[in-house]
């Protein structure tokens, strides 16, 4: 078995073919995208390949080491993960081939209308080994 992430993201994708902000959707369709989710996630629990996830408040810093005695330091220049990440997912599969059914599915979950929202999730697996420097 192999474990991969599957990142949602807010943006930086390509446009999901609903795209419709999330904070335009009636609470009833906000109700139904979570309820996808859920079933999405005990269905893989169920057959052993769910391994965790998470939906992520918008709130976040970033942090730095600030040097030997020195407080951290915090929000850089960069883009704030807060701005990209809506959640993720880890699933724990047999073959490269049935994570990306998976990310396939996840990407159907409904959004505006009830309509699947065919966002774009990025697909990314765990190292099994550090990686090796060849001479």
């Amino acid at each position: 078995m192999a474990k991969y992430l599957l990142l949602k993201h807010y943006r930086g994708a390509p446009a999901a073919r609903n795209d419709v902000r999330m904070d335009q959707w009636t609470p009833e369709e906000i109700s139904a995208h979570i309820q996808y989710m859920e079933d999405f996630a005990a269905r893989l629990e169920a057959s052993g390949e769910y391994v965790d996830g998470q939906a992520l408040a918008p709130e976040g810093t970033w942090v730095q080491y600030g040097g030997e005695g020195k407080p951290p330091v915090t929000d850089g220049p960069f883009a704030e993960t807060k701005d990209l990440i809506a959640g993720w997912m880890v699933i724990d599969v047999d073959t490269y081939e049935r994570a990306l059914e998976l990310a396939g599915e996840l990407s159907a979950a409904p959004g505006k209308d009830g309509k699947p929202i065919h966002e774009w999730l990025e697909l990314r697996p765990f190292l099994t080994a550090p990686p090796t420097i060849e001479e």
